[in-house]
């Protein structure tokens, strides 16, 4: 049972993390630049953590832990985004996504150099889907080298910060985890915006958009990650999480009339094969 809530909780944060690109388009049509949007989505995010540590009692986490939880926000949340921002500057949007999405292959090589984790059958045949499955529904177009390089990155970091965060989750709480992390990338996107000055939102939809960004898109897609990270395991929860470029795809042909191909519905099939092959095998599984 801890298992199958583990693949809910990972499902619900890939949904979540599905709408960042959404509101995010609202926010740049809004005037908005990267480091104001990033700024206000996790300090905003971090404050509302504190306030829910409070509430519950619970005391911030100490010593290495601690300094491992300010490492995965300042250096790999903070990290992470810049390349992924930056890649799509130099590729398009739908290379970069297939680039960012080779991270459950390097989580997977990751998870058994350091963690000694085995693979059965279903998971590699998992695996293998759900990448076959992400790179379809991103439909790539083509880019420059320092674009694809930076994606790479992005996928890079991103698989570390997992793998780090497998560890960490051991001695604190998913709450504890996500107010340091998003105080610490918060800190790093403050400085940044006071360097290249805000601009804030100028219109009630651009505020919504950040409400939502920070609510739907960063506080329970995180929390839920974090909470099933420590269920399932980062390989399963990376092939999991697969499931975002779907949700993303979906609204923005919802949304913005975007047209649904051939290739894009395929991979989101292959996915979400990929996602009933690994809810079955952990379901076999001892809790």
């Amino acid at each position: 049972m801890n298992r199958i809530i583990g693949i809910i909780f990972i499902a619900i944060s890939a949904a979540s993390f599905g709408t960042l690109a959404i509101f995010g388009r609202y926010a740049y049509a809004d005037g908005m630049d990267t480091f104001t949007i990033l700024f206000l989505r996790f300090t905003t995010a971090a404050l509302v953590m504190f306030a829910l540590l409070a509430f519950r009692r619970e005391s911030l986490p100490r010593g290495k832990n601690l300094l491992k939880l300010v490492g995965m926000g300042a250096l790999g949340y903070v990290g992470q985004s810049f390349s992924y921002l930056t890649a799509i500057k130099y590729a398009s949007a739908g290379l970069v996504a297939l680039l960012l999405y080779l991270y459950p292959v390097f989580v997977a090589m990751l998870s058994a150099i350091f963690l000694r984790e085995k693979f059965t059958p279903v998971k590699i045949t998992a695996l293998a889907l759900a990448t076959l499955g992400a790179a379809l529904t991103a439909n790539p177009e083509g880019g420059t080298w320092t674009g694809i390089l930076f994606a790479i990155a992005a996928a890079m970091i991103y698989s570390v910060y997992i793998i780090v965060g497998t560890g960490v989750l051991e001695q604190v709480s998913a709450l504890q985890s996500s107010a340091v992390i998003f105080a610490s990338a918060g800190a790093v996107y403050g400085t940044l915006t006071a360097v290249n000055s805000a601009n804030l939102p100028q219109t009630n939809a651009g505020w919504l958009a950040i409400a939502g960004m920070i609510v739907i898109a960063t506080i329970i897609p995180v929390v839920t990650f974090l909470a099933g990270l420590k269920r399932i395991g980062p390989t399963n929860a990376s092939m999991l999480s697969t499931l975002e470029p779907v949700v993303t795809v979906l609204l923005s042909a919802l949304l913005f009339g975007e047209i649904l191909g051939a290739s894009m519905l395929t991979g989101g099939g292959l996915i979400l094969i990929s996602v009933i092959m690994i809810a079955r095998s952990e379901a076999k599984e001892k809790p």
